[in-house]
């Protein structure tokens, strides 16, 4: 007896146990701590948009400093810094979304 014979016999014999669709959701009762991760998610949010925050006005002052002090250098630090905390500000603030988003293109495949 070869192999495929005997590959052939177990399939046609256990075919129908094996489950033909996979079909795995998320839940919310899956893990303990679920809720309180939830918690702590939406507090590391809200310290990310106090500290873009802080960054923008950070920036803000140094790029005053610099365009006021003639120091090309210190402006354009300040400009970037400006841009890269609204940037971090934008991902803190649509990261739900985001993922939302592509959890659902996920689904769709």
């Amino acid at each position: 007896m070869n192999t495929l014979t005997l590959i052939t016999e177990a399939a046609a014999l256990y075919g129908s146990a094996l489950p033909m669709q996979i079909d795995i959701n998320p839940n919310d009762s899956g893990l303990p701590g679920i809720g309180q991760l939830r918690t702590i998610v939406g507090a590391v949010m809200t310290v990310g948009l106090i500290l873009s925050v802080l960054a923008l006005i950070v920036s803000a002052i140094v790029w005053g400093f610099g365009a006021n002090s003639s120091n090309p250098h210190l402006a354009g630090r300040g400009k970037v810094g400006v841009l890269v905390s609204c940037g971090a500000a934008i991902i803190c603030g649509a990261a739900v979304t985001l993922i939302n988003f592509f959890w659902n293109v996920g689904q769709q495949v």
